[in-house]
């Protein structure tokens, strides 16, 4: 069966779940099926197809992104627009037929490698014809073994998030002269008029957005199935980031928040393992952008380098998002990871010493096999010390595939339970306190919400990352006048809700 070309009645929403890289991944399908010819609507009660970029992190995300396609699915009865429901993303990738086979009601389960020709599925499955489900594999095996090698070895392989990638994209410093799509300009998907393309539409008005720099994972943490279905680790090209981030500007976006799997290895695969120092500059010093965040730092690949070029940088917010996942010695050795509750806290002090008003965020596991009380214990004691802004607990589950599912140890899920509690409880308490030592910081807070009925400006300051770091909630003085979303507002804070901040214009 043909599939009919898509016209403007042919519409698709897109049902974002998971990480902010799953955003970038679902704002360049809106790209390629915008330049098809396909209207994004918002309400997936308003598409013909609502496509459901799942996630597969962990448990949790899993049993959401189920949700979401039954909650898309079910649309299909109420006699209104929606027809048919596709799954996409982490979860339909490292799962396909199985999830196809579990969850009759998606119309199709399609993996990474369907992206690039995704209006040509869709199409085909609004016109009753069958897309054959996704066969999940190692994604480590796509890429040659040796980083040095995997640029040559890349433009067959899916990568989303990264555009058209072709392993040439230009020079590794800068961006270069490339191919205009005017098929993505026609549609309403701009493009640089120098340059590699850009393939990408906004999903929402926000003024930042997340860009991805990398993509994959070499580390092999005993926990953690995201390499399996991300794949190895490969950098981005330079060109292809600055091309990006000056798109992201000219659509009114403020602050670039730079995603991957692990900032800290970006370039190593390029031959410089020290390109992202060099390519914050260039990112800060693009026209309309007035912050530059980086994110997902594996601890024990920070580099001195890299925390000066963070803290010295003008226009790099000073933000450290850094995976610690516990503090005890031996129970990290377990997880495949390195590092100690002393070693933490003296990278934390060099953080500190280059940016005394830094923001830093972690994520722990509570629960893993063999966790003692003396490893909670050694957890806690870092935990208090370290004050940190924001830590996020998750309780442990076992992760099909992964090394630590086959560990002797495991403990009674009632048992990871009461740990869950005992730390979110602890962190919630230590977290609200730190907010409590930034009364009197002056701060600058980009605009992201203003309640017309309250005149409530709610933003964040430049040591908050977006979405799960808490905010700051400005009251502005009667008969000020009012600023407006994307507004940079100097302010003092003057008290405290939990972890959000309270500030007052300066």
């Amino acid at each position: 069966m043909t599939p009919p070309h898509p016209s403007a009645d042919r519409s698709v929403a897109l049902v974002t779940l998971g990480c902010t890289r799953n955003e970038v991944d679902s704002e360049e399908l809106a790209g390629r099926l915008l330049a098809e010819g396909w209207r994004l609507v918002d309400d997936a009660a308003e598409a013909d197809v609502a496509v459901v970029n799942t996630c597969g992190f962990v448990e949790q995300a899993k049993k959401d992104s189920i949700d979401a396609l039954l909650e898309a699915s079910d649309l299909k009865g109420d006699g209104g627009r929606t027809q048919k429901v596709v799954a996409v993303g982490c979860l339909a990738e490292r799962y396909g037929k199985e999830l196809a086979d579990q969850l009759p009601e998606a119309d199709a389960v399609l993996g990474f490698d369907s992206y690039r020709d995704m209006s040509t599925h869709l199409q085909t499955i609004l016109a009753g014809g069958h897309v054959e489900s996704h066969t999940p594999g190692d994604r480590r095996t796509l890429l040659p073994l040796t980083p040095a090698k995997r640029q040559e070895g890349a433009g067959g392989v899916a990568l989303p998030g990264h555009g058209d990638h072709d392993g040439d994209h230009g020079d590794t410093q800068g961006a270069t002269d490339g191919d205009v799509r005017p098929d993505l300009a026609d549609a309403g998907v701009p493009t640089p008029a120098t340059g590699p393309r850009v393939i990408r539409a906004r999903l929402d008005g926000r003024p930042w957005a997340p860009l991805k720099i990398a993509s994959g994972c070499d580390r092999r943490c005993s926990f953690c199935a995201i390499p399996m279905f991300r794949g190895a680790f490969l950098s981005r090209r330079p060109a292809d980031i600055i091309a990006e981030g000056r798109w992201l500007a000219q659509q009114g976006v403020k602050e670039l928040f730079l995603v991957s799997e692990n900032s800290t290895s970006y370039g190593k695969d390029l031959g410089d393992l020290g390109l992202l120092e060099k390519l914050l500059p260039e990112l800060t010093a693009i026209e309309g952008i007035e912050r530059v965040r980086v994110s997902y730092l594996q601890p024990a690949e920070i580099r001195p380098g890299l925390l000066r070029a963070m803290a010295d940088t003008p226009g790099v917010v000073p933000y450290y998002d850094i995976s610690f996942q516990h503090a005890s010695e031996p129970l990290l050795r377990s997880m495949r990871r390195f590092g100690s509750c002393e070693a933490f806290l003296e990278l934390l002090g060099r953080v500190r010493a280059d940016a005394p008003h830094a923001g830093i965020r972690c994520n722990v596991i509570v629960g893993f096999p063999g966790e003692t009380e003396a490893d909670l214990d050694e957890l806690e004691a870092f935990l208090t010390e370290a004050r940190l802004d924001v830590v996020g607990v998750f309780g442990y589950s076992d992760e099909d595939g992964t090394e630590a599912e086959g560990y002797a140890g495991k403990l009674a899920p009632e048992v990871v339970a009461e740990r869950l509690d005992r730390f979110t409880r602890l962190v919630e308490e230590l977290n609200a306190q730190r907010a409590e030592e930034r009364v009197g910081e002056r701060v600058v807070v980009l605009v992201e919400e203003i309640d017309d009925e309250e005149g409530t400006v709610i933003g964040r300051a430049d040591f908050q990352g977006p979405d799960v770091d808490g905010v700051t909630i400005v009251h502005v003085p009667e008969g000020a006048p009012a600023p407006q979303v994307g507004d940079l507002v100097p302010a003092v804070v003057v008290g405290t809700e939990g972890i959000d901040l309270v500030a007052e214009p300066r």
